[in-house]
């Protein structure tokens, strides 16, 4: 009987080694490029700033949010930072957005603002605001964020500019999701840790590939040096990942991972408005060059492919040779327990709340949700570009 347990067929063999093949796969993205933030942060916890001070330009994207503007501007306008503006460009003029900004501007004398005219066409309103905004902006280190977001703390500022030198021209930092309550708010927050890893692993590994425009540097003279976003203007969306993909490369690029540098966006009110945001995100990826993006896509269809295996050579094991379902179910524990924890630590470290007994439900509903934005596009792709606005 003992025998016959170690000899495999060749269907046996198959199914057992396209198991462990796309189980070695999926430890390799777990294990090796997502924990570079990890070990990143690791290297860089102790280091001291010390340098000289950088004038900071900060641009505040806002569309009509008073609310927003009223609830965390203060955070911008009380930085722990001695030489910094704050440029508010509002996308189009609304009358409670300019009561609190005018409030504000009583007040704080480092704050300005504009606005962007409602009747504007055939522009993207937010390229135009950022531009607007851009060149306002008195200082060549320029630091972008949205009304809807706000520092988790009084050292952004210093954090977002510190790793500037001379080779320097981008400063990624992340965007954190902390509202969890509910599944769809759970499946954001994954989505979002999951973007945010794959941005940061591929920039720490000199391949940088996309940026978020809530947290996010750059150099004035780099804006204008590529000028601005001419390459994606007939799109409304790409602002942010467009511009960085295009003008990103292994050397003028960081990576900010530090507590301080950390950014907060508000709860998304619903699940029309986190589907157009992707819809907006998936819009501009298919423009992206280089291929750090098929590379992480490569990580869902290896995940996916090697549940299909395992759960096949499970089941196949149980009629027949259980050392297969064994090996199935103990390769099925150890790459679920390997990406809970690099996932759990990652989220500790981006100041999200890890998700570890929901990953299983998660990643299963990412892909799919994405393929559900997918078809969605497919009936409403015209919306992306500006000479159908």
């Amino acid at each position: 009987m003992s025998e016959n347990l170690l000899v495999f067929s060749g269907f046996e063999l198959f199914l057992a080694g396209m198991t462990v093949g796309l189980f070695i796969i999926q430890l390799f993205y777990y294990l090796v490029t997502f924990t570079r933030p990890l070990r990143a942060a690791k290297r860089t916890e102790k280091t001291a700033t010390g340098r000289d001070v950088k004038p900071v330009s900060v641009i505040v994207y806002a569309h009509g949010e008073p609310e927003d503007l009223r609830r965390n501007l203060p955070a911008l306008l009380t930085q722990d930072y001695p030489d910094y503006e704050v440029i508010v460009v509002n996308d189009g003029s609304d009358a409670d957005s300019e009561d609190v900004l005018k409030l504000f501007s009583n007040e704080y004398k480092n704050l300005y603002y504009t606005y962007v005219p409602v009747d504007t066409q055939y522009l993207s309103h937010k390229k135009l605001a950022l531009t607007m905004g851009i060149k306002a902006a008195r200082h060549d280190i320029l630091l972008f964020t949205e009304a809807d977001c706000r520092p988790l703390g009084p050292k952004w500022i210093e954090a977002m500019a510190d790793p500037y030198n001379p080779e320097t021209d981008i400063i990624l930092g992340f965007c954190a999701y902390r509202h969890t309550k509910g599944f769809l708010h759970k499946l954001i927050a994954y989505d979002n840790l999951t973007d945010g890893l794959q941005m940061i692993s591929s920039a720490l590994s000199h391949h940088p590939f996309t940026g978020n425009g809530r947290n996010l540097s750059y150099r004035k003279k780099l804006f204008f040096a590529h000028k601005g976003y001419s390459k994606s203007l007939n799109l409304h969306a790409g602002a942010d990942d467009l511009f960085i993909n295009e003008v990103s490369n292994p050397t003028n690029t960081q990576v900010q991972l530090s507590s301080d540098s950390i950014i907060e966006m508000n709860k998304i009110e619903g699940s029309g408005i986190w589907r157009e945001m992707k819809a907006s995100r998936a819009a501009t990826k298919r423009f992206y060059k280089g291929c750090s993006l098929a590379f992480y896509r490569m990580e869902t269809v290896t995940y996916l492919l090697f549940g299909i295996a395992a759960i096949a050579t499970f089941i196949f094991g149980l009629s027949g040779n259980w050392l297969l379902s064994i090996l199935a179910g103990s390769l099925l524990l150890l790459r679920f327990t390997a990406k809970a924890l690099v996932y759990k630590k990652s989220a500790l470290l981006l100041q999200q709340k890890p998700l570890t007994a929901w990953l299983p439900l998660l990643e299963i509903a990412q892909p799919a949700y994405d393929i559900y934005v997918r078809i969605y596009r497919v009936f409403n792709g015209k919306k992306d570009f500006t000479n159908n606005a």
